[in-house]
């Protein structure tokens, strides 16, 4: 069980990323500014932080600047975001961000993310560290090439982790194939797909009526449709 960091302004996105990373057996911290993030890092430094680029105290990778600058940049961060460019992506590695990852954020990809960025962690607590280095001092031509293939793939990828799957007129998903050799994750992500699928339709779209119907509150279920990569609007039911 790892530590983390949670820091963004948006709640939905706290508390969605707080019971994904929960459910992995992690213990999780929320801030909701930098100045919480300030606080918490004071507290001890965390295993991992995943943190919000566009904050309206002090945005993500001036946070980033303070603790690198002060020597508090002694654990893995991952910078979030949904609205960067290539050139905020590559800023913040070059100061000594691990990963990048763009909203709305795939299930696969946090997961991947937020493990290398453990396994960083344990690898470099290991390794004899330089006492003039700090622990997660960027390597400037690596990570830039890195953040640059990245982020410009990023769309491409999550398009590709999408589902494939349509809902009939009837609000019925179709050519789902969920099969019980998927992994525990994978195979609740297929179901939850099917499961708002078929709400959606029902409901001709609505968020509200699928909100009282799921007992989830409209924010969570956005942001929650949004992760899955469920579309609203296209599994409206015809001529509803």
């Amino acid at each position: 069980m790892a530590n983390i960091l949670v820091v963004d302004d948006e709640m939905g996105i706290r508390e969605l990323l707080s019971e994904i990373l929960g459910d992995e057996g992690h213990a999780i911290q929320l801030a909701e500014n930098a100045q919480q993030a300030r606080d918490a890092r004071a507290a001890g430094a965390p295993d991992l932080v995943l943190l919000d680029i566009w904050m309206p105290d002090t945005d993500g990778v001036t946070l980033l600047k303070e603790w690198q600058r002060d020597g508090l940049l002694t654990m893995p961060v991952i910078m979030m975001s949904g609205h960067a460019t290539i050139d905020t992506a590559v800023e913040a590695t070059r100061i000594g961000a691990l990963n990048f990852l763009e909203k709305p954020i795939a299930l696969q990809k946090l997961l991947k993310a937020v493990q290398q960025g453990l396994t960083r962690a344990q690898e470099t607590v290991r390794a004899p560290v330089a006492a003039a280095r700090p622990m997660m001092a960027p390597q400037p031509e690596e990570n830039v090439s890195a953040a640059s293939a990245m982020f410009a793939s990023q769309s491409l990828q999550s398009s590709a982790i999408a589902p494939r799957m349509g809902a009939a007129a009837n609000g019925e998903p179709q050519g789902y194939n969920l099969s019980f050799d998927l992994p525990l994750r994978e195979a609740r992500d297929a179901f939850e797909r099917m499961y708002f699928e078929h709400h959606l339709g029902r409901e001709g779209g609505s968020m509200t009526r699928v909100a009282e119907k799921t007992g989830l509150e409209r924010t969570h279920l956005y942001r929650k449709l949004k992760q899955l990569g469920v579309e609203p609007g296209k599994l409206a039911k015809k001529g509803g």
